[in-house]
């Protein structure tokens, strides 16, 4: 009885060995006997391709993979080496830029500078937020940007050297209130908390910026840089430079992106024109040529007879649409031959049609330009249509009507092309300019 039982508990364990062994074959060799088709993996492939094709993404071939465990595992650990590099990348980067510059941004013309030009964004986006900022990194200059109402003299923490300050001097409230940030400024470099300061200035529209001349370094001050809006006779590409007046950011004016359809579409007005029509001025005059020839009727034309300092959404959209469906945007003179009308029409392909002449004022040529007005644009090959009487406009728009679609838009595309070269370079033009006096001045 001890003997049978013996032998069946023996058996019992032989048995069990058998499975056991039986199970780890087919756990570590199974998968490699499967059968030979190319039918399993043929089928794996079918089931991935239609997903695959839903999600665009580029065709692979399944047949001389091994199926890997460890694959997902793998990837994530390529996927953490890609991330670390590019750290490791950026912080190189980082660490090689020579010089680190704020700016305050305490007039519109700055966010055209900012978002338009160095193509840089803002925290929070919200345009109505009290502080908004944003950094870049260009050529071997580390820019930090801050705006807003928040940004109120002595009531931030300065920790840079370099300061770049953005001013509005068009007018007296506006000079009282620039003059403050100049004073503020003034104080911090006495006190050695600046050490350089450049000022990018919306100037006088007739040119007189007198208040700011006691400032400039040349002069006993301290703002060794001025970047000034419109023709002043000052500019001499040595301490003071040209700088665009841009986009009419204050009325929300946004930064647009090109289309196929801003390219390629017809446009059903031949031009436009949406502003306001001063008493014996040029704009009354273009009027009334537009309305003489018909030409108004096939023209997006919107006047009126006061100017409105803010766009409602509305008539932004407005203007927007007759940019975008018109193929020459018209530009009369208003107090000074510069507008905001002539970047927005470039911004969306439209061509503008300059009114070549001087205004009233100090405005005209300086001691290394000789083509007033307009000669930042000029003496960046302007792609315009520049005219030095609204009598010449008949005959363009006469010629206008003969030019075909394809001809339409590769005029757009050059127009477009040469905006956005415009706006880079300015950025490099305006960073060099920082390098070359902020870090010369440091080696000295």
């Amino acid at each position: 009885m001890r003997l049978t039982r013996k032998r069946l508990c023996s058996f019992l364990i032989a048995l069990y060995c058998l499975f056991s062994l039986y199970a780890a074959y087919h756990v570590f060799f199974g998968r490699r006997r499967q059968a030979p088709a190319g039918s399993p993996r043929g089928l794996r492939k079918g089931a991935v391709a239609p997903a695959r094709e839903r999600r665009g993404r580029e065709q692979f071939t399944l047949e001389s993979e091994e199926w890997n465990p460890w694959e997902g595992d793998e990837k994530n650990e390529q996927q953490y080496r890609f991330k670390t590099s590019l750290q490791v990348l950026n912080k190189s980067t980082k660490g090689k830029t020579d010089l680190s510059v704020q700016i305050w941004g305490k007039a519109a013309i700055g966010l055209y500078l900012w978002e338009h030009i160095f193509e840089g964004l803002l925290d929070p986006s919200d345009v109505t937020a009290q502080w908004r900022e944003g950094k870049s990194i260009v050529g071997r200059t580390q820019y930090s940007f801050i705006t807003g109402p928040a940004v109120i003299p002595g009531y931030f923490s300065v920790d840079v050297n370099n300061v770049v300050l953005i001013l509005n001097g068009r007018e007296k409230a506006k000079i009282f209130y620039a003059t403050q940030w100049l004073l503020y400024a003034q104080n911090l470099v006495q006190i050695q908390k600046l050490q350089h300061l450049a000022v990018v200035l919306l100037g006088n529209e007739h040119c007189n910026n007198e208040w700011i001349n006691p400032f400039l370094k040349r002069n006993g001050g301290f703002v060794e840089l001025l970047f000034i809006i419109y023709d002043s006779p000052w500019i001499n590409d040595v301490d003071v430079f040209q700088w665009p007046l841009g986009v009419a950011t204050y009325r929300n004016f946004p930064v647009v992106e090109a289309s196929w359809s801003m390219l390629h579409d017809e446009r059903p007005y031949l031009c436009n024109f949406l502003g306001t029509i001063y008493e014996n001025s040029s704009r009354q005059a273009l009027m009334n040529i537009l309305k003489k020839d018909g030409n108004d009727k096939l023209c997006w034309v919107s006047a009126r007879e006061h100017w409105q300092p803010q766009e409602t959404n509305e008539s932004l959209k407005n203007y927007q649409d007759a940019l975008l469906q018109s193929d020459l945007t018209l530009c009369p003179v208003g107090v000074n031959t510069e507008c905001y009308r002539i970047y927005e029409a470039c911004s969306y392909g439209s061509i503008p049609v300059v009114e070549d002449v001087m205004t009233a004022g100090s405005c005209g040529n300086t001691s290394v330009h000789h083509n007033a007005p307009l000669q930042l644009l000029k003496s960046m090959g302007a792609p315009f249509i520049f005219i030095k009487n609204w009598k010449e406009l008949p005959a363009v728009l006469e010629k206008e009507k003969t030019i075909i679609l394809q001809e339409k838009i590769e005029r757009r595309k050059m127009l477009l092309q040469w905006y956005q070269h415009f706006k880079a370079e300015l950025k490099m033009k305006f960073t060099n300019i920082l390098e070359s006096s902020f870090l010369m001045k440091n080696k000295s």
